[in-house]
């Protein structure tokens, strides 16, 4: 209890500490001026003191002579100002504190239901923190989901957009903009959870591109057939990656170099040859023509297939991800040239 009112007097603001620091002092300084200009014993003095700050005028318990007068009229003035100063002081607390946060939740539903083409992430733990961070770090629009009191302080701390709620519900799915976000992610830290969540977002939105997290590897296989494209276990692909580094730490270092690469730089990428991109039916020779700096790594195909190193007069099929390495603006420009063309 005690520690509770201790957090709760730290969370004020400091013209409310300052307001309540006045008036204490006022109470002290009273006090001990009676006692030293009346002689008035300690409850006599602290009772004209109350009467004297709070105005109620009940009168004193000893006449008072000149100087206890004066000294009277100014603690009056005094008190009477710091009273109110107190007031106001607390009343912005309050106002500002709940329409403030009620505000804040408005303006944050406002932002969250005109993102398009977005991500998804349920669940801000320890793996969704790492999610988020790169995500802001590329500019990628997101929104989090999570009903955990410690994970909420954390993402509002860091002004991550945020909803509060259960990502296994369609309501809150729906809230999110599932049916217009590219990917979700289940990352939280119930397998059976992210298997649920990717169940859900899927009914709510066939063609939605699901990631889930599992911690047991025997999750893997229920996470797939409840809809997720995509299952990765943390602790499988760290104790895969550390045996890599060990044996080609080279590589490893390559890959997460053109993995985490930023704006400006060269990045590993994926260009997706939907019908609208205009990129089906070109040659790998066709798309990259007059590009300096675009490597393609491999091709997956719609039916799962994945070529490796194909050859310049590999055509692309509509629905085919091409893994390239280079520039980011000169990756653009390709699909905008491409989509250009077939319009």
């Amino acid at each position: 209890m005690l520690k509770d009112l201790q957090a709760a007097i730290r969370s004020f603001p400091p013209n409310v500490d300052r307001a309540v620091a006045l008036l204490a002092a006022l109470a002290i300084t009273g006090t001990i001026g009676y006692i030293v200009i009346e002689g008035f014993s300690f409850l006599d003095a602290a009772y004209t003191t109350v009467v004297v700050l709070t105005t109620i005028g009940f009168g004193n318990t000893e006449p008072l002579d000149d100087a206890g007068r004066v000294f009277t009229i100014l603690l009056a003035v005094v008190g009477i100002g710091a009273i109110f100063y107190t007031l106001l002081a607390v009343f912005q607390f309050l106002i500002e504190g709940e329409f403030g946060h009620i505000l804040g939740v408005q303006r944050m539903k406002s932002q969250i239901q005109s993102l398009s083409g977005h991500q998804i992430l349920c669940g801000y733990g320890r793996v969704g923190q790492e999610i988020a961070r790169e995500f802001s770090e590329r500019g990628v629009p997101f929104v989090v989901i999570d009903n955990n009191e410690d994970a909420i302080e954390r993402a509002r701390r860091r002004n991550i957009p945020l909803l509060v709620g259960d990502a296994t519900t369609d309501d809150i799915l729906r809230e999110a903009g599932v049916e217009r976000a590219s990917c979700l992610l289940a990352a939280s830290d119930s397998d059976s959870g992210n298997t649920f969540i990717a169940l859900t977002a899927k009914a709510l939105n066939p063609g939605l591109f699901v990631v889930a997290r599992a911690a047991h590897p025997q999750s893997q296989p229920r996470m797939l057939r409840a809809g997720a494209d995509r299952v990765f276990s943390p602790y499988v692909t760290a104790g895969r990656q550390m045996a890599i580094s060990a044996l080609q730490p080279t590589v490893v270092e390559l890959i997460d170099t053109l993995a985490t690469g930023r704006e400006g730089e060269r990045i590993l990428a994926e260009i997706d040859a939907s019908p609208d991109s205009g990129l089906a039916g070109q040659t790998i020779e066709q798309v990259l023509t007059g590009s300096k700096t675009i490597v393609v790594l491999g091709i997956r195909r719609a039916d799962g297939q994945v070529i490796v190193g194909p050859p310049a007069s590999e055509q692309l099929r509509a629905g085919d991800r091409v893994i390239v390495v280079g520039d980011d603006a000169e990756l653009d420009t390709i699909q905008a040239d491409h989509t250009h063309r077939k319009r």
